[in-house]
């Protein structure tokens, strides 16, 4: 997990670019979505995070975004989630 706070901007385009970076999350509320997500893109600096896997983020005990992963969301709340 890398928290926004702590990678300088182009550092993290870079990360993206490459696609070592393949989600964003919102470490107070442990949830994470698609880096283009218009919910995490409102969020505080402070509160965001990225991840390079779902796994990454399930096994931190994030949970997906009901927003723009409606069918991992699904999947999660009905307690059947497997990565």
């Amino acid at each position: 997990m890398i928290r926004h706070e702590e990678i300088s901007d182009s550092d993290l385009r870079d990360e993206i670019r490459r696609r070592s970076v393949c989600l964003a999350g919102n470490s107070a509320l442990k949830i994470y979505g698609i880096l283009n997500c218009a919910s995490g893109k409102r969020m505080k600096k402070k509160n965001r995070v990225f991840f390079r896997s779902f796994k990454e983020a399930n096994e931190l005990g994030f949970r997906p975004c009901g927003h723009c992963m409606k069918e991992e969301y699904k999947k999660w709340k009905n307690g059947s989630v497997q990565f």
